[in-house]
Protein backbone atom coordinates (compact mmCIF):
# COMPACT_ATOMS: atom_id res chain seq x y z
CA UNK A 1 0.00 0.00 0.00
CA UNK A 2 1.60 3.21 -0.69
CA UNK A 3 0.46 6.05 1.41
CA UNK A 4 0.58 4.65 5.03
CA UNK A 5 0.82 8.24 6.37
CA UNK A 6 -3.13 8.56 5.12
CA UNK A 7 -4.71 6.96 8.29
CA UNK A 8 -7.51 5.18 6.02
CA UNK A 9 -4.68 3.43 3.51
CA UNK A 10 -3.21 2.35 7.08
CA UNK A 11 -6.00 0.53 8.48
CA UNK A 12 -6.60 -1.08 5.20
CA UNK A 13 -3.27 -2.30 5.01
CA UNK A 14 -3.14 -3.85 9.06
CA UNK A 15 -6.02 -5.55 7.83
CA UNK A 16 -4.58 -7.37 4.63
CA UNK A 17 -1.85 -7.81 7.42
CA UNK A 18 -4.23 -9.72 9.92
CA UNK A 19 -5.95 -11.20 6.86
CA UNK A 20 -3.00 -12.85 5.29
CA UNK A 21 -2.20 -14.13 8.99
CA UNK A 22 -5.40 -15.91 9.25
CA UNK A 23 -6.98 -13.08 11.59
CA UNK A 24 -10.80 -13.97 12.14
CA UNK A 25 -13.41 -11.23 11.06
CA UNK A 26 -11.36 -8.93 10.40
CA UNK A 27 -13.29 -5.29 10.31
CA UNK A 28 -12.48 -1.53 10.18
CA UNK A 29 -14.50 0.78 11.74
CA UNK A 30 -14.20 4.91 11.04
CA UNK A 31 -14.28 6.53 14.76
CA UNK A 32 -12.97 9.68 13.42
CA UNK A 33 -16.25 11.78 14.04
CA UNK A 34 -16.75 10.39 17.48
CA UNK A 35 -13.65 10.40 19.15
CA UNK A 36 -10.18 12.37 19.47
CA UNK A 37 -8.01 9.28 20.12
CA UNK A 38 -7.95 8.04 16.62
CA UNK A 39 -9.46 8.07 12.86
CA UNK A 40 -9.98 4.02 13.07
CA UNK A 41 -10.27 0.89 15.35
CA UNK A 42 -8.94 -2.59 13.06
CA UNK A 43 -10.65 -5.30 15.18
CA UNK A 44 -10.01 -9.05 14.57
CA UNK A 45 -9.80 -12.26 16.56
CA UNK A 46 -7.36 -15.15 16.70
CA UNK A 47 -8.52 -18.75 17.34
CA UNK A 48 -5.44 -18.70 20.84
CA UNK A 49 -3.61 -16.15 22.39
CA UNK A 50 -0.61 -18.10 20.55
CA UNK A 51 -2.15 -16.63 17.61
CA UNK A 52 -3.39 -13.45 19.19
CA UNK A 53 0.34 -12.62 19.71
CA UNK A 54 1.62 -14.14 16.20
CA UNK A 55 -0.81 -11.54 14.62
CA UNK A 56 0.55 -8.53 16.44
CA UNK A 57 3.66 -9.35 15.67
CA UNK A 58 2.67 -9.65 12.37
CA UNK A 59 1.65 -6.51 12.43
CA UNK A 60 4.47 -4.94 14.32
CA UNK A 61 6.79 -6.50 12.09
CA UNK A 62 5.39 -5.90 8.82
CA UNK A 63 5.32 -2.09 9.42
CA UNK A 64 8.11 -1.46 11.25
CA UNK A 65 10.00 -2.56 8.08
CA UNK A 66 8.08 -0.01 6.10
CA UNK A 67 9.02 2.72 8.81
CA UNK A 68 5.80 2.79 10.94
CA UNK A 69 6.00 1.93 14.31
CA UNK A 70 3.80 1.65 17.21
CA UNK A 71 3.36 4.63 19.80
CA UNK A 72 2.43 1.59 22.44
CA UNK A 73 1.41 -1.24 22.68
CA UNK A 74 -0.90 -3.24 25.38
CA UNK A 75 -1.68 -6.58 26.20
CA UNK A 76 1.27 -9.03 25.41
CA UNK A 77 1.91 -10.30 28.75
CA UNK A 78 -1.76 -11.60 28.88
CA UNK A 79 -2.36 -12.11 24.78
CA UNK A 80 -6.31 -11.99 25.19
CA UNK A 81 -6.61 -8.71 23.83
CA UNK A 82 -3.81 -7.08 22.03
CA UNK A 83 -3.83 -3.27 21.31
CA UNK A 84 -1.48 -1.68 18.90
CA UNK A 85 -2.03 2.19 18.65
CA UNK A 86 -0.65 3.64 15.56
CA UNK A 87 -2.32 7.03 16.59
CA UNK A 88 -4.14 7.49 13.66
CA UNK A 89 -4.92 3.72 13.68
CA UNK A 90 -5.61 1.68 17.01
CA UNK A 91 -5.28 -2.32 16.31
CA UNK A 92 -7.50 -4.58 18.83
CA UNK A 93 -6.39 -8.62 18.68
CA UNK A 94 -8.77 -10.59 20.70
CA UNK A 95 -9.28 -14.04 21.36
CA UNK A 96 -12.92 -14.82 20.89
CA UNK A 97 -14.23 -15.01 24.43
CA UNK A 98 -12.36 -11.31 25.34
CA UNK A 99 -13.87 -10.17 21.93
CA UNK A 100 -17.13 -10.96 22.86
CA UNK A 101 -17.12 -9.57 26.28
CA UNK A 102 -15.84 -6.38 25.10
CA UNK A 103 -18.16 -6.11 22.15
CA UNK A 104 -16.34 -3.02 20.36
CA UNK A 105 -18.60 -3.60 17.76
CA UNK A 106 -21.55 -2.45 19.67
CA UNK A 107 -19.89 0.04 21.74
CA UNK A 108 -18.61 2.11 18.88
CA UNK A 109 -21.85 1.29 17.24
CA UNK A 110 -21.45 4.30 15.64
CA UNK A 111 -18.49 4.04 13.86
CA UNK A 112 -19.21 3.90 9.69
CA UNK A 113 -17.66 0.42 9.01
CA UNK A 114 -15.32 0.25 6.40
CA UNK A 115 -15.62 -2.26 3.22
CA UNK A 116 -12.51 -3.77 3.03
CA UNK A 117 -13.81 -7.37 1.43
CA UNK A 118 -12.04 -6.02 -2.13
CA UNK A 119 -8.66 -6.30 -0.14
CA UNK A 120 -8.80 -9.33 1.76
CA UNK A 121 -8.24 -13.06 0.45
CA UNK A 122 -11.59 -14.68 -0.52
CA UNK A 123 -13.18 -17.59 1.71
CA UNK A 124 -11.28 -21.08 1.08
CA UNK A 125 -8.12 -19.84 -0.53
Amino acid sequence: MENLKDSKNLAIEIARILDKKKAQDVRVLKVEDLTVLTDYFVIASGSSTTQVAALADEVDYTLSQQGVKPYNTEGFDSKNWVLLDYGSVIVHVFVPNTRTYYDLEHLWADGQPVDISAYLTPDGE
